[in-house]
């Protein structure tokens, strides 16, 4: 895959792709990437990239011209290009998957208070929402879905160690223990440490199902359960069905 990284701020980006599983992936050629600053297409002595906005308001917003100029230069016309802002859709797992079946991604960072509209109307195919929430970068945001996008590229990272990640299915992962079997009078739970592939196989499907009703029931909603999972859903409902709250009363969760 080919990444094309329009930003402002390109110090905040390049050292992503210099570093950890991202470098191994450069570095293997399943990915390529060019960062490209739209202050280099500038005229003006200031390499002015932004103003206040029509119709009045607090901040600044990102002149199209250079944007233009910058896009044109990695040819965005052509590829799938994505910008990063509150207002676009909301970023899943299954999200990334589609992304990551492109040969070529260009992103927009956004800052301050956004971008000049017309750069959304004439290059973004994509505008995405990574949360209900605002931050002040949008390299920040960019980067999140790069990361979430690459490690699912074939070759980047070991299929095995993708099939029962958070997200993938309407479950969260399981809990991760390594060495020492003790720390400061913690243990690591004994069925870890049994060998018994098949006990350990459903301990961690039991607590990926806990941690999803504790942390992110929703997911459960429309979950269809194999014979197996349904089993065990229901213990962990009566368990916890049987159990008084600080109240005195049963604890109550949704019947999926």
């Amino acid at each position: 895959m080919k990444i094309n990284v329009v930003t402002l701020f390109p110090e905040l980006i390049e050292p992503f792709f210099q570093n950890s599983i991202m470098a191994r992936a450069v570095a293997a050629g399943r990915v390529s990437y060019r960062i490209v600053n739209p202050r280099d297409f500038t005229t003006d002595r200031h390499h002015k990239c932004d103003d206040s906005p029509f119709g009045g308001g607090a901040g600044m917003v990102i002149k199209p011209e250079p944007v233009f100029k910058a896009l044109d230069s990695v040819g965005a016309h052509a590829t799938r290009t994505v910008y990063a802002g509150p207002g676009g859709r909301r970023f899943t797992q299954e999200y990334a998957a589609d992304l990551a079946s492109s040969d070529t991604l260009t992103f927009i960072c956004g800052h301050y208070e956004g971008i000049d509209q017309r750069i959304i109307d004439r290059y973004v195919t994509d505008e995405i929402c990574i949360g209900d929430y605002v931050v002040s970068s949008g390299e920040t945001a960019t980067l999140v879905i790069i990361d979430a996008v690459y490690r699912l590229i074939d070759g980047v990272i070991a299929k095995s160690s993708l099939m029962e990640e958070s997200f993938t299915g309407p479950y969260l992962e399981y809990p991760q223990y390594t060495r020492p079997e003790e720390y400061m009078g913690l243990r690591v739970p004994e069925i870890l440490l049994s060998g018994h592939h098949e006990n350990i196989r459903k301990w961690r499907l039991r607590k990926r199902l806990e941690k999803t009703l504790d942390n992110r029931p929703e997911l459960l909603a429309d979950a269809v359960f194999d014979k197996e999972t349904s089993k065990i859903f229901k213990q962990i409902m009566d368990s916890r069905a049987a159990v008084p709250d600080e109240d005195g009363d049963h604890n109550a969760f949704p019947v999926m």
